[in-house]
């Protein structure tokens, strides 16, 4: 099921990707001096930046290649290590091994977030940068993980994708680290099908960031660059239909996130009511959490398992490749070549990756429960639950069966 951005889809979106079919402009450049021209993405960059608080966007093709981009833009590669939590989905992980550095994983703690505490424990020479994952809309502790990053000279970059629109103490996710990354896949809080975005205030990491998304080329934010090309880079550029979806989906953000709010309370409110005893997952920030799932923490994993098959659903720790020990191509060190960082001659590396590795990780993932809010996804181990559209009448109805059930186990 899609995220809750697709349930807002309508005449907005229809009207923005109208303009742009009908101008015949599908690529992001053109020229200022035709009319036909709607600049679709790089309105789309400067909308975001403005309203986030960062001086710099750059719109890409998927969450992936927003973060690919961004560690190239921070010349984060061969031989550096990346601090990365345990819980996240695969492209947070797979994106370090793309530019050839080392993921080292990280245990979470009762937000589900990166634990802090455990972030100084691995931290070496060779530690270039922390990825904090604002997982399942939740912020991360950012007064912790940028007071680390400062202490020991590291990059912060915040992978912002499931929290598109989350604050942290009134700031926008995305805009405190380094760089900030987003993804707008059809699961997410906004969504084209796909795409991607950065955010950052530092114009050499920004100007770093263009080059490597378009082969080289400097920022000039609408038209053609012929021979002045600064590195090597990639074809990442966003089109304009996604750009024109996009650009209506944002514009909806606070009514969206609104509304996740709404319906979470309701539903909250009516667990509290009756199952005092119910644990509740750590908000590092409970009015900037973007409200997309409720998540639930059983007193014990049988517990936990027992719920889950009365509803039918799964706890986290199996939510495929969102939990470390379910993704066999990391745990097997699966590259295509024998280049880094995987035991490769020119950069060794003794980080060794194995189910059990995070024992504290499990514990929580095994004992979480996600209710959907606004993301129907089993994938993330939230096939029970409501959307942006239920009733009153529908909400209190899956509450309550939530509840039956929770009784039954917990007595």
């Amino acid at each position: 099921m899609p995220g809750p951005g697709f349930y807002f889809t309508g005449a907005e979106e229809e009207k923005e990707v109208l303009e742009v079919i009908r101008s015949g402009h599908l690529n992001r450049y053109g020229s200022e001096d035709d009319p036909k021209f709607m600049k679709k993405v790089y309105t789309l960059e400067h909308e975001v930046a403005k309203k986030f608080g960062a001086k710099y966007g750059l719109a890409v093709t998927s969450g992936t290649s927003a973060l690919i981009v961004a560690l190239q833009a921070l010349k984060i590669g061969p031989g550096d290590e990346v601090i990365v939590p345990g819980y996240t989905f695969i492209a947070s992980i797979s994106s370090i091994i793309t530019v050839g550095a080392v993921p080292v994983l990280a245990e979470i703690d009762e937000s589900l977030d990166i634990d802090p505490l455990d972030i100084v424990n691995r931290i070496t020479p060779r530690t270039k940068a922390i990825m904090a994952v604002h997982m399942l809309g939740n912020p991360c502790a950012m007064d912790e993980l940028l007071a680390i990053a400062k202490k020991h000279n590291l990059y912060l970059i915040e992978d912002t994708a499931q929290a598109f629109g989350g604050k942290y103490k009134d700031r926008y996710l995305g805009v405190m680290g380094d760089i900030g990354t987003y993804s707008f896949n059809v699961y997410k809080t906004i969504n084209a099908g796909d795409g991607g975005l950065l955010l950052t205030n530092k114009e050499e990491t920004f100007k770093t960031a263009f080059a490597v998304h378009d082969q080289g080329h400097m920022p000039l934010r609408t038209g053609l660059e012929v021979g002045n090309r600064s590195v090597v880079g990639q074809n990442f550029r966003m089109n304009e239909l996604t750009g024109a979806v996009l650009l209506a989906q944002f514009r909806k953000i606070d009514l969206l996130i609104a509304r996740l709010h709404e319906i979470k309370k309701q539903f909250k409110d009516i667990l509290k009511k009756e199952l005092p005893q119910l644990e509740f997952r750590k908000l590092n920030d409970e009015r900037g959490e973007i409200g997309t799932l409720l998540t639930v923490l059983m007193p014990t994993k049988e517990t936990a398992d027992k719920l889950v098959e009365k509803l039918g659903t799964k706890t986290i720790s199996h939510s495929g490749w969102h939990v470390y020990n379910n993704m066999e191509q990391i745990l097997g060190k699966k590259q295509l070549t024998a280049g880094p960082p995987f035991r490769s001659k020119e950069f060794p590396t003794d980080v060794v990756y194995e189910k059990g590795m995070l024992p504290r990780t499990d514990a929580i993932l095994n004992r979480a429960i996600n209710i959907s809010i606004g993301v129907v996804d089993a994938g993330l181990g939230s096939g029970f639950g409501v959307c942006p559209l239920s009733s009153d009448e529908e909400i209190r109805t899956k509450a309550m069966e939530f509840v039956k059930a929770a009784k039954e186990v917990l007595k």
